[in-house]
C-alpha cells in the first residue's frame, strides 16, 4: 500500500494525539526510501488524489521530469472555492497535520523542499489549526532542516486567498500566490489525458 500513518481517530487538538493515531508515521517510512522509490510504491497503489479528475497521485508525479539541480516547489490547492465542497476543509479543520504529512511526502518524492498551502482566507478555523500544526510539526522536526536525520528539507508556506472562484485552476492559483492576479494562463496538456 502507500506509505502513511495508520490513523484511526482524528486530530484531537495537538501534536501528541496525532502521533499517536499514526501521524507522520507514513513519512517516517518514506524518508528510508529514495525519492523515486517513495513515488513508485504510491503508483503501484494506486492512490488518487482527492481533486475532481481523481488523478493516480503516483502517475502525477511521474510527469514531472526528473531533478536536474533547478529548485522544485509543491503548491497544494486547498481554496475550495466550489460551491458545496468541503473535503478539505474537513482534512485541515480536523487532522491538519495529515495534510502537513502528505504534503511533506509529495515534496520528498517530487524533490520540492519549498511548498505553498493556498488556502481561502475565510477558512479561519483552519488556518487557526494549521498554524498551530505547522508550528508543532517545525519543532517535532517533520518540517524545516534535515528533516528527521535525512538530510531532506521542506518549508511550507501559507498563502491566504481571497476565495476567487477561477483560483480553483492551477495557473490562476500560481498567479495568486505570486502576487498577481488569478487569472489562468494557457499551458501545455503535460500528461493530463492520462489521467481520465
Amino acid at each position: 500500500g502507500a506509505p502513511g500513518g495508520d490513523r484511526a481517530g482524528g486530530w484531537g487538538g495537538d501534536y501528541d494525539a496525532d502521533v499517536g493515531c499514526g501521524g507522520y508515521g507514513g513519512l517516517t517510512k518514506a524518508l528510508v526510501l529514495e525519492s523515486k522509490g517513495v513515488s513508485d510504491v504510491v503508483k503501484a497503489s494506486e492512490w488518487r488524489g482527492r481533486g475532481g479528475a481523481g488523478c493516480p497521485a503516483g502517475m502525477k508525479w511521474s510527469f514531472l521530469p526528473p531533478p536536474d539541480g533547478e529548485r522544485r516547489y509543491l503548491a497544494v490547492n486547498a481554496d475550495e472555492s466550489e460551491p458545496g465542497t468541503f473535503k478539505d476543509r474537513v482534512i485541515m479543520e480536523g487532522d491538519p497535520h495529515m495534510m502537513l504529512e502528505g504534503m511533506a511526502l509529495a515534496s520528498y518524492a517530487i524533490g520540492a523542499e519549498v511548498a505553498y498551502l493556498y488556502i481561502r482566507g475565510e477558512f479561519v478555523l483552519c488556518i487557526e489549526r494549521l498554524e498551530t500544526a505547522l508550528d508543532e510539526a517545525y519543532r517535532k522536526g517533520y518540517l524545516g532542516r534535515d528533516i528527521l536525520g535525512s538530510g531532506f528539507n521542506l518549508d511550507i508556506h501559507m498563502h491566504l486567498g481571497a476565495g476567487a472562484y477561477i483560483c480553483g485552476e492551477e495557473t490562476a492559483m500560481l498567479e495568486s500566490i505570486e502576487g498577481r492576479r488569478g487569472e489562468p494562463k494557457l499551458q501545455p496538456q503535460h500528461g493530463r489525458a492520462a489521467c481520465r
